[in-house]
């Protein structure tokens, strides 16, 4: 694939997935449900686990810039038996992000629409199991973002990183202008549902603080992927943390928490205070700004989903480029029509939390494989170092399976019916196919390991068998 992504590229990406539906829709959904004014501590929780997990990608990200994430680490360490469960369990979680997200959106432009005389008719503001026909907006952006994609991933790259600055302008406007409205007695009591509340918090809003893995599948159109990947995921991870907590903590300053259980909170509280004008125009601003989410996650399922081709574990037909935008136009197409299909049609409901289920189990996996590595091969070379290891992700194999554990049992066996699914097409496939397992080496088996001249270069040389 053509190398076209720079830093600020790869941090928009990483900042593109991390905020969106947490910053506009869980702080109020948490902070009246679950851990009242103390959502920011939550944030905070779960942002120290997430981090645990994105130094440890970050240490792989400058050893391994291939794409696949958390599916090319675990086969580079654990084994390929390993990394077929992660890739195939990554390829459903970050395409169900897609429709969910593409839902809400759908939600808030039709709510703006209605506003001033021009909403939808009745059959297509939503699905037939939601009393209409189809959802005619989450369709559209789910095929209009893949059509993007497939165009070039420079072009829409740029036009991410727009929606990301939109994003990122509207959070500092909020909490600029919020801070006058803050009222102290809305924050206390801070904690009214007691430390257990903030744990339980911190497992909803986990959803809000994941993200940064999807921007390491796009290792291999980085122009310098050493160097810049451990940066981005830092960088992004860092940012929207900060705006996560002040956000929560002015938003819950402004009206009671208790008030807060609604689709588009931080709208709601400028409008509670007496500013109509400026509700509407974030309302605008959150639409923008979310659709980074589909943008990164799209292109997260699309290279996984690539990779698995190209390892021979999934048909190679999947990771065919296209021959002018050199992009896996393949995987991107039948992403996109995919989710369309789920938004349009099907409602998510609770299948929302798959998706904490899925990257949690990544993140053990990623956290377990620096440990391993570490003490398998400490001469290897490292562009980036995670810091305090085996401490720092072991925290974060203990909080991702704490927050693994709080997950309902219906998730539960939707995930382990999906895994099962996995190992089946596996051994009656991948296994037989696999081009490591045969020695033919899958990903730039065919040269010992990646050098500055050839990742500048664009030639991917790295040999996962090595290590």
């Amino acid at each position: 694939m053509e190398r076209t992504l720079g830093l600020w590229n790869l941090t928009a990406i990483g900042i593109g997935a991390i905020v969106g539906v947490g910053a506009f829709v869980l702080t109020g959904v948490v902070a009246a449900n679950q851990a009242g004014p103390g959502v920011a501590l939550s944030f905070v929780l779960a942002g120290l686990i997430s981090a645990s997990a994105a130094l440890c990608y970050a240490e792989f990200a400058s050893m391994i810039p291939v794409t696949g994430s958390a599916y090319t680490y675990s086969y580079a360490v654990l084994g390929e038996i390993f990394a077929w469960a992660i890739g195939w369990d990554l390829l459903l979680e970050y395409s169900l992000v897609v429709p969910v997200v593409a839902i809400g959106i759908a939600g808030y432009l039709n709510e703006l629409l209605i506003a001033v005389g021009l909403g939808l008719p009745g059959w297509a503001a939503s699905g037939p199991f939601e009393g209409g026909v189809v959802n005619l907006f989450a369709v559209l952006l789910c095929l209009g973002i893949a059509g993007l994609q497939i165009w070039g991933t420079k072009e829409s790259v740029r036009l991410n990183a727009a929606a990301v600055v939109i994003k990122l302008a509207v959070i500092a406007f909020v909490i600029v202008l919020g801070v006058f409205f803050v009222d102290p007695g809305n924050l206390t009591p801070f904690l009214p549902f007691g430390s257990l509340g903030v744990i339980t918090g911190a497992g909803v809003v986990f959803f809000a603080v994941f993200g940064y893995d999807t921007l390491t599948t796009a290792a291999e159109e980085s122009v310098n992927p050493q160097r810049d990947m451990p940066r981005a995921v830092i960088i992004s991870l860092a940012v929207s943390l900060v705006a996560y907590i002040l956000l929560s903590l002015v938003v819950t300053g402004m009206v009671p928490y208790t008030d807060l259980d609604t689709p588009a909170p931080v709208s709601f509280a400028f409008r509670e205070v007496g500013l109509p004008i400026v509700s509407s125009l974030i309302a605008v601003a959150a639409v923008a700004g979310i659709i980074s989410v589909l943008f990164a996650f799209m292109l997260g399922a699309s290279r996984i989903w690539f990779a698995l081709g190209r390892d021979g574990l999934l048909p190679g037909w999947f990771s065919e480029l296209h021959p002018r935008y050199r992009t896996p136009y393949r995987t991107t197409a039948i992403i996109g029509v995919v989710t369309a299909i789920f938004a349009g049609f099907i409602p998510i409901g609770t299948l929302a939390e798959l998706v904490n289920a899925g990257v949690l189990a990544a993140f053990i996996l990623v956290c377990t494989s620096v440990i391993i590595l570490r003490y398998r091969s400490p001469e290897m070379e490292r562009g980036y170092r995670a810091p305090l290891v085996p401490v720092l992700p072991v925290i974060g194999i203990i909080g991702s399976f704490v927050l693994i554990v709080s997950l309902g049992p219906d998730t539960w066996l939707r995930f382990v019916a999906w895994l099962g699914l996995g190992l089946v097409v596996y051994f009656l496939y991948g296994r037989r196919h696999s081009l490591m397992a045969h020695g033919e080496g899958g990903v730039g088996a065919d040269t010992p390991g990646p050098t500055t001249s050839s990742v500048e270069s664009g030639e991917d040389t790295t040999d996962r068998r090595e290590l």
